[in-house]
């Protein structure tokens, strides 16, 4: 069965794609292993940002569900259970045989991902289905690798260390990479023995749901893994306070991350891990690879819609070259493509909601009265769902709010500067720390600022370099600890010592 994807407002109602029909009739709460309905028995609409209408209802977990998952959970992590009695290299092979059903599925995932999200079907594809794939690979590999150490302490003792799994982990995952942050958050839970319930953003939440069935179809054992589908003020909070669960993981905004960590002291305590926002600067200097520079800074703060994190909308130039590089980054934005996510020659879908459409466009309403220069875009289209021009800004003063607050949309503002040392104190002076990038072919220039910037990843000379392999988190209110990696393990295990007494001693 295939399934016709539709350019939105087009008068011919002409195909673009031809998919194979995605299993989007998953839409109940997964627990146990087992497919349910809410206790209290309501669902929500869930929508195709792209022409801004539903695609299906979905179950609606709250407090009752999460208790319900929880015990599952609880249940699943007691000892002498299945999963806790499983080989390390099991484990690692059961995340191996998740990333094949994965691979297997990557058309209707990346259909789902598109429909649901508005992200554009090719990068869908080849982006956040890759990054899904390749974490879970890289962390099927760490499984049977997670080693605690033996300490030479004084005295007729023998010490050593076990690195144990923390227990029930929380993990609520953002609408802007629904898989790729699924992945993220499980991956590392799963590799040292934890037990997850995980709750999905309630606008995006069909891929997730698609993976709790490729969870139990890879063999995972009931209970290891359940998904909550609802709203953050109910089941999400439910997750933050419940004193049955030992670890929470956040990715998402500030503002609700601080009521995460509120509510996890609050409770039990709990271990946080929170993933947060940013507001990141990115560094041309005159002696940079101008062409490459306008590109990489282009898909900087544009791709994804301008729905990072990462994004990096303070972008700092240089004032010899300043007035080119506004030219052809303003030139950049006009030639990107519009459309539909299902049209292969699109770059850009639309906003996640109209909550987001709506704030976006009054930000950038606030950079033209502050006295911005908009040099393109700035206006919604006039057509179904929640399109944005590429919009850019010149003469953007580190004041204004468009350089100062996390806009999560298609605005690119671009600031001057004349030294290095005035970058640097500029750069560094906001809220925010999540990443930053310098162009210049100036090694000792480029160590300089990447020592300097107070931010958890810095990149030289590229930009969004993510992968499997090195630990990402931020500083200051961009939140704390680290994932992915081997740092990300660390997140995910508590550190036993344990020491014997005995008779006598040898080196």
């Amino acid at each position: 069965m295939h399934w016709h994807i539709f350019v939105p407002n087009s008068s011919e109602r002409k195909p673009v794609l031809c998919l194979p029909l995605p299993s989007l009739l998953l839409p109940q709460i997964f627990i146990n292993n087992e497919w349910l309905d809410s206790e209290s028995g309501r669902t929500f609409p869930v929508y195709n940002p792209a022409l801004g209408e539903p695609i299906c209802e979905v179950q609606e977990a709250d407090q009752l569900d999460t208790d319900k998952a929880v015990r599952a959970a609880r249940l699943a992590f007691s000892r002498g259970s299945a999963w806790r009695r499983m080989d390390a290299s099991e484990r690692g092979a059961l995340l191996g045989k998740l990333a094949d059903l994965v691979e297997r599925d990557r058309v209707t995932l990346a259909t789902l991902e598109s429909l649901n999200s508005g992200k554009p079907f090719l990068q869908a594809f080849y982006v956040d289905l890759q990054g899904a794939i390749k974490t879970l690979r890289y962390y099927a590999g760490w499984a049977d690798k997670v080693q605690g150490a033996t300490i030479p302490v004084d005295g007729d003792f023998f010490t050593f260390t076990r690195q144990e799994p923390i227990g029930v982990c929380g993990q609520i995952i953002p609408w802007n990479f629904p898989l790729l942050m699924f992945a993220w958050k499980i991956a590392p839970a799963l590799c040292c023995g934890n037990t997850v319930v995980l709750k999905p953003a309630e606008q995006t939440p069909l891929s997730a749901l698609h993976m709790g069935g490729l969870i139990k179809e890879a063999g995972f054992p009931p209970g290891v893994v359940n998904i909550l589908p609802g709203f953050g003020p109910t089941a999400g909070a439910a997750i933050a306070s419940h004193v049955g669960i030992d670890k929470v993981a956040f990715t998402g905004s500030t503002e609700v991350g601080k009521l995460i960590q509120e509510a996890a002291g609050r409770s039990n305590l709990k271990r946080v891990t929170l993933e947060l926002g940013g507001k990141s600067p990115n560094i041309i200097f005159a002696d940079a690879d101008l062409e490459e520079a306008v590109e990489q800074a282009h898909q900087g703060v544009f791709f994804n819609q301008g729905q990072c994190c990462t994004a990096g909308s303070r972008v700092f130039v240089e004032e010899p070259v300043y007035e080119e590089f506004v030219r052809r980054s303003v030139e950049r934005a006009q030639r990107r493509a519009l459309g539909s996510p299902f049209d292969p020659a699109t770059e850009q879908g639309p906003q996640i909601d109209q909550k987001q459409y709506d704030r976006v466009l009054e930000l950038i309403q606030s950079g033209v009265a502050e006295g911005a220069r908009l040099e393109c875009g700035g206006q919604g289209l006039a057509r179904k769902g929640f399109f944005i021009q590429p919009t850019v800004f010149s003469n953007v003063t580190d004041d204004m709010r468009i350089a100062r607050e996390e806009i999560f949309g298609p605005v690119q503002g671009i600031l001057r500067f004349k030294t290095m040392e005035e970058v640097i104190e500029r750069a560094n002076n906001s809220d925010f720390g999540l990443v930053a990038a310098v162009f210049t072919r100036d090694l000792n220039k480029a160590l300089a600022v990447s020592s300097a910037m107070q931010a958890g990843t810095v990149w030289v000379n590229c930009y969004n370099a993510l992968n499997a392999q090195s630990p990402f988190g931020g500083f200051k209110m961009s939140g704390n600890g680290r994932e992915m990696g081997e740092c990300g393990l660390r997140e995910y295990c508590e550190v036993k010592t344990v020491t014997i007494k005995i008779p006598e001693k040898n080196s």
